[in-house]
């Protein structure tokens, strides 16, 4: 088993940053990979950013040059640092950690991104 607790969201304006924090706990030394995911009212969950275990990340095309996301292993913990912020990155963003081994993941509870214009 795996837990997930998000961190770090909030009311920014257009421009400004936010840190998102995702702490892993639990059996996290199986976690594969991990990612940020968002959804938006009325839209689909999407994938924001994902980083493996190896350190390789990818973006979704919106956020890349503005978003990184990073990986502690000694603290197991992810993050997503989120800069020029923009009104559609408006959103509750969701940790996610996958176990390929056991062929399954973990959801955080997320964490609510309000930006404003």
């Amino acid at each position: 088993q795996v837990q997930l607790v998000e961190s770090g969201g909030g009311l920014v304006q257009a421009g400004g940053s936010l840190r998102l924090s995702c702490a892993a706990s639990g059996s996290a030394f199986s976690i594969s990979a991990m990612g940020w995911y968002r959804q938006a009212p009325g839209k689909q969950r999407e994938l924001v950013a994902s980083i493996t275990r190896g350190g390789s990340t990818n973006y979704a095309d919106s956020v890349k040059g503005r978003f990184t996301i990073s990986r502690d292993k000694a603290k197991n913990t992810m993050y997503l640092q989120m800069n020029s912020l923009k009104p559609e990155d408006t959103a509750v963003y969701y940790c996610n950690a996958v176990r390929y081994y056991y062929g399954n993941d973990y959801w955080g509870q997320g964490t609510q991104v309000t930006v404003s214009s």
